[in-house]
């Protein structure tokens, strides 16, 4: 046996056992004989480095440094999913999916809902070529040096695997894993980590991916997304996953109905202490992959699956103080000040309580013992109190009046669940605020400026807003805490920099109320420049896709203020782009302008989502469900039937793709 054929055949047998290992769990040969192959796989391939190959599996071993993780944008963007609580909850969600797919019969998915750090993989002619983090589900970081360190993620895949695919999923640290990397660290006189799901976390972001290496972590897959994967239902996804090598929970089951759903979550939520794992609910998901092209997406999530969350875990603890926080839209949010809890694995000092109604309706005190629980065991929050130890001397809380940062005497509109302070021009977190939400990732995304040094730079009196940042110089930075002359030189060149940030991600920017990224979007594409939006009138803005009277409300009011215009002006005159690019209107028309489609169906020369981006490039509405506001139904092959029968009752007009092309 030729060198080369020696070592093709130690990694296909190393691959072999590291499946059989960390998938399948059916080991058939002792660690002792893996390392020894491992080894003589190490050596030979140093030998000879001619034979080099990306996927061989000693590069589980780690030993690459990342000093900086690049920022990759996803090419489909992972959404968040919208949680449920109750049985209430998921009917209405079925209700929803049958208003838009009409009177079919709908097949779910239920899948436990592991909790650890989300994770992008993709595969190229069976090879694992980038490993990207959820990052704002729009973007995050290439972790694939870290990644390929997971024995459970396969480097090379088996079977009729697709040519070109994302694979998503959890990465996620098994409890005994945990427990062991903890007894070691107290061994070593270290801090235990609080819980699995930040440890997991954290270890895609290690610099040395050789201490990746050492940990047990694991990656388990729920979701494929890619073209021609001749899938039709999640429920073969899953399956074919497993089928090119890939760890996927066995637990999945299909359900038809919701009953049969709530036998899955009630099961276990019981059970699931018995998993190796950490998992908070189950996700239920439209079966169908056709009906879930279909019922598509809201700003933030699929409409086709859903979280029920399990009950999160409840503990009391003494309220000391309640204290207030000011927003960088003046909102007055109140802070319980707990003494510290262990909760869910991690250490609870502050919850939110809301609003003022939410303190009255709870009749939250000062020196209450309270119930703290995770709202969706993320963010902690005060479930109630514990009446039997209230001191005798408490007194009611009385709601601040007068801002707690300038003083200024608070407002409250009919309708808003929140106080607020108008001075929305003198109140430092609120000046502070709008700057930190300009430089923010998703807006300007400005490298060398924080949040720390956001108030640095407005304590010392060289901004007082965000059109301020593109006067700053080297020499204005330099004298400030902790700011070398290379970092100011950074500050003041990532400033320039953002000046080629698009329309719509500026638009965001400006901290508009209300207009958070898909509508700063939505208002860019249909508005094409900053004067035109400036000018509109809120009936103009409420005719815009998903506009609502709040936003376009919010808008005319932004607008209206000189100091806002004055900024504007400025912003201009540094040279922020505030208008759509030459590329960008080149696929832009007004043919379709108020006319509204529904999109149904598969097509053969385009995917939906590029024909609903066609009809908006083309000043058109699309919406989900045909109604008598419909001007057009899209066919395409296996459309529900509910919409053509809906159509034809209301009149509306049936067209093909050829028909729509024709007409743009």
């Amino acid at each position: 046996m030729s060198t080369q054929q020696k070592i093709t055949t130690l990694r296909e047998e190393l691959r072999q056992h590291n499946y059989n290992y960390y998938v399948l769990n059916q080991p058939v040969i002792s660690d002792y004989e893996f390392d020894m192959k491992l080894k003589e796989l190490q050596a030979l391939e140093e030998q000879h480095p001619e034979f080099h190959d990306p996927t061989s599996p000693t590069l589980r071993v780690g030993g690459m440094v990342t000093k900086n993780f690049e920022t990759v944008t996803h090419d489909e963007r992972m959404y968040s999913l919208d949680n449920s609580y109750s049985k209430e909850d998921l009917m209405d969600w079925e209700k929803r999916i049958q208003r838009i797919l009409g009177d079919v019969e709908v097949q779910f998915t239920c899948e436990l809902k592991y909790d650890g750090a989300s994770i992008s993989l993709t595969y190229e002619e069976g090879q694992l070529v980038r490993a990207v983090t959820r990052g704002d589900g729009f973007q995050g970081d290439d972790v694939t040096t870290n990644v390929k360190t997971i024995r459970s993620v396969p480097l090379q895949l088996q079977g009729d695997y697709a040519p070109k695919f994302d694979i998503r999923g959890e990465i996620v640290l098994p409890f005994e894993g945990f427990a062991k990397m903890n007894a070691e660290r107290v061994e070593n006189g270290e801090e235990p980590y609080m819980n699995p799901r930040n440890t997991a976390a954290g270890s895609l972001k290690l610099q040395d991916s050789a201490l990746v290496a050492q940990r047990p972590l694991e990656c388990l897959l729920y979701s494929i997304v890619g073209k021609d994967l001749n899938i039709t239902t999640q429920f073969e996804m899953l399956e074919k996953a497993r089928e090119w090598g890939f760890k996927v929970p066995a637990i999945a089951k299909l359900c038809n109905t919701t009953d049969e759903v709530l036998q899955f979550v009630e099961y276990w939520e019981i059970q699931r202490h018995e998993l190796p794992y950490e998992t908070d609910g189950v996700v239920v998901k439209v079966n169908s992959l056709r009906y879930q092209d279909e019922l598509g997406y809201t700003a933030k999530s699929p409409r086709w699956a859903l979280a029920y969350k399990f009950k999160a875990e409840q503990v009391s603890t003494v309220l000391n103080e309640i204290t207030y926080q000011v927003g960088r839209t003046g909102a007055i949010t109140p802070v319980a000040n707990l003494q510290p809890v262990l909760l869910a694995g991690t250490t609870v000092k502050r919850a939110s309580l809301h609003n003022a109604d939410q303190i009255a309706k709870l009749d939250v005190r000062e020196g209450d013992t309270v119930f703290v629980e995770k709202g969706g065991e993320i963010i902690p929050k005060i479930m109630g109190v514990d009446f039997t130890k209230r001191p005798g001397n408490s007194q009611p809380t009385q709601y601040i009046t007068k801002c707690p940062e300038c003083g200024t005497t608070l407002e409250r509109k009919e309708g808003e669940a929140q106080h607020f302070c108008p001075n929305d021009t003198g109140c430092p977190p609120q000046i502070t605020g709008r700057i930190q939400h300009f430089i923010s990732r998703k807006a300007m995304d400005i490298e060398g400026l924080g949040s720390e040094t956001v108030e640095l730079l407005f304590k010392e009196g060289l901004i007082a807003n965000y059109a301020d940042l593109y006067t700053l110089t080297k020499e204005q930075v330099m004298p400030l805490e902790r700011m070398a002359e290379k970092s100011a030189e950074n500050l003041v060149n990532g400033v320039t920099a953002s000046k080629q940030i698009p329309f719509e991600r500026v638009l965001f920017g400006l901290g508009i109320r209300y207009v958070g990224e898909t509508v700063a979007k939505k208002l860019a594409r249909a508005y094409k420049h900053i004067d035109a939006l400036m000018t509109a009138s809120e009936e103009e803005l409420v005719a815009v896709d998903e506009i609502g009277e709040r936003i376009a409300q919010s808008v005319v009011e932004f607008f209206a203020q000189d100091e806002n215009l004055q900024i504007v002006d400025r912003l201009k005159s540094y040279g922020l782009q505030f208008s759509l690019s030459e590329a960008q209107l080149e696929n832009q028309t007004d043919t379709l302008k108020g006319q509204t489609f529904v999109v149904s169906g598969v097509f053969e020369t385009i995917s939906r989502n590029e024909l609903k981006k066609l009809i908006e490039d083309n000043g058109g509405k699309v919406a989900s469900s045909v109604s008598s506001k419909t001007s057009y139904l899209v066919a395409g092959a296996n459309m529900g039937p509910s919409k053509r029968t809906k159509a034809e009752g209301l009149g509306v007009p049936i067209i093909s793709e050829t028909e729509f092309f024709g007409m743009v």
